[in-house]
């Protein structure tokens, strides 16, 4: 038996897809990423870093039910660790051309493709982080909070849970002795930072690792309309939808994969606020537990035409001894857009994935 839409639904994604409809018209600026070349596209970087400065100044335009116009498509991969690397401890911020050095190294790394690795040369698809708007960052790492730059200590229990899940991605399948895909993310499910907190950030350290690569199906894409925000991830697809409209959080066993988020406006700052999270999920790829205690507070500000601020809090006693603060800023990729995130469908590398 079938049953009649809702119609407070249907308004709502209406209302969201005319304003956004309306949004991108007035988006101008074009992301090429058909750039094969490293070194034209450090050259773009840092001009871009120079002109998309914050502006104390500055304050965005405002839709035409009055909140601030934060809509459009972003890029959410960046090159900086999310911890500080050893060998900047004591350096929480480079100067403007230390950072560029940086982001000039840690492309250089991730455009060279190793034929003696299964991998993706992901520059055949214009899909590289360098072949995007990436800008250089000051900062060292995106951890902000804790003053190190460090995600502070499990707690017993978050020890436990990493570990356990850990053991859990190398057991193999009695039934056809394979190994079992390791997360949500994998099993293309949920994951890559995919429905916030958007915790990305190198693993652990450029210098020293391979896990350089500042991500690819990075994007998100920001819609509003009178009472909500939405936000849709382009890896696993995954979509946000957030009331403003100060409605109460639901009782406290109401659980989802990416939680369940209110927001409000403080000024020109989009805060979220988001519990209920299903403990099944990491908070990154690189296995950073959370558990169902997990409390997230975003706030997203548009410091300039091009650039979104992003800071996120995490708070889960459960998992960690204390709670720590990421934060960065997001480039504005006015004029892409977000396809269809096709995960498993003749996916090649899943025999490399679950075999030997």
């Amino acid at each position: 038996m079938t049953r009649p839409l809702n119609v407070a639904v249907v308004m709502v994604t209406l209302v969201i897809i005319v304003s956004w409809a309306s949004l991108v018209g007035a988006q101008r600026q074009q992301v090429d990423q058909k750039v094969t070349d490293p070194q034209a596209a450090i050259k773009a970087a840092a001009a871009a870093f120079k002109l998309a400065k914050p502006d104390d100044n500055f304050k965005p335009e405002k839709t035409a039910w009055g909140d601030p116009n934060i809509a459009g498509t972003y890029l959410v991969a960046t090159y900086t660790p999310l911890q500080r690397p050893e060998r900047l401890k004591d350096k929480p911020f480079f100067t403007e051309d230390e950072a560029i050095n940086e982001l000039a190294r840690v492309i250089g790394q991730d455009a060279e493709v190793d034929p003696r690795n299964v991998h993706y040369d992901w520059k055949e698809y214009g899909m590289d982080g360098w072949q995007s708007p990436i800008r250089p960052s000051l900062r060292t790492s995106l951890i902000t909070d804790p003053p190190d730059g460090r995600i502070p200590p499990l707690s017993p229990e978050g020890q436990k849970r990493r570990a356990d899940r850990l053991a859990a991605a190398r057991l193999r399948a009695p039934e056809v002795s394979v190994r079992t895909l390791a997360s949500t993310y994998t099993r293309c499910i949920t994951g890559n930072a995919a429905g916030g907190p958007y915790v990305r950030g190198g693993n652990p350290d450029p210098v020293n690792t391979t896990g350089s690569e500042a991500g690819v199906t990075a994007e998100i894409q920001i819609l509003q309309s009178p009472g909500y925000a939405a936000i849709i991830t382009q890896s696993n697809s995954d979509v946000r939808i957030i009331p403003l409209d100060g409605r109460p959080m639901p009782p406290p066993n109401v659980r989802a994969w990416l939680g369940i988020a209110r927001g409000h406006w403080e000024g020109n700052t989009l805060v979220v606020d988001v519990v209920g999270f299903n403990e099944a999920t990491w908070l990154d790829q690189a296995g950073h537990p959370h558990t169902e205690a997990l409390h997230v507070i975003e706030r997203f500000t548009r410091t300039n035409e091009l650039t979104l601020h992003y800071n996120v809090t995490i708070d889960d006693p459960h998992a960690y001894t204390k709670p720590w603060t990421t934060s960065y800023t997001i480039p504005w990729a006015a004029g892409a857009e977000l396809y269809e995130y096709i995960c498993q469908e003749n996916n090649k590398d899943l025999g490399h994935m679950v075999g030997k």
